[in-house]
């Protein structure tokens, strides 16, 4: 995690090619990083994890996971797994007190906290002084959130984190 962490993406739990590689949203075609570029989070060019990452680390944006158990597919998850990450993220929230949280994957934030009317943008947040977003997961499995509407989302985020200029 970066020392001046400003925004934090959580993820559901890291694909197959994450998990050996050790690096966030690393299968080829995952729309992620590209959305950061085009939310002006990374520079133009940067299109994987392993360039990514000491970018986002001098912008103070960190990535974890809900779950650490990887896995092909969200869906093979256990609800009691997402919910037990939701309490260990919470640890982790208040050592570094982020400006924002940000919750990539709608399905899995409405298991992790039992709000199932969640929808994506702001929500309630359980921690003083942090925003807590919720917006699309970037995986290619989510077939109704494109690279535009993702981008615009994490613009959004990274704006209210201090990230990006509006």
């Amino acid at each position: 995690m970066p020392h001046d962490l400003r925004l934090l993406f959580v993820g559901i739990n890291p694909g197959l090619v994450s998990a050996a590689t050790g690096l966030h949203f690393a299968r080829r075609g995952n729309r992620f990083y590209p959305a950061l570029v085009g939310a002006g989070v990374l520079p133009e060019g940067v299109v994987d994890a392993a360039d990514a990452r000491p970018l986002l680390l001098r912008a103070g944006v960190g990535i974890t996971n809900l779950v650490a158990r990887s896995s092909a597919r969200a869906d093979e998850l256990e609800p009691g797994e997402i919910v037990a990450g939701y309490a260990r993220l919470s640890t982790v929230v208040a050592s570094h007190r982020p400006a924002v949280v940000a919750f990539l994957g709608i399905t899995t934030y409405r298991v992790a906290t039992g709000d199932r009317r969640a929808k994506a943008g702001v929500q309630e947040s359980p921690w003083p002084g942090t925003q807590v977003w919720v917006a699309a997961n970037p995986s290619g499995l989510n077939a109704h959130a494109t690279l535009q509407s993702l981008t615009a989302d994490y613009r959004e985020i990274a704006v209210a984190a201090g990230v990006v200029q509006p």
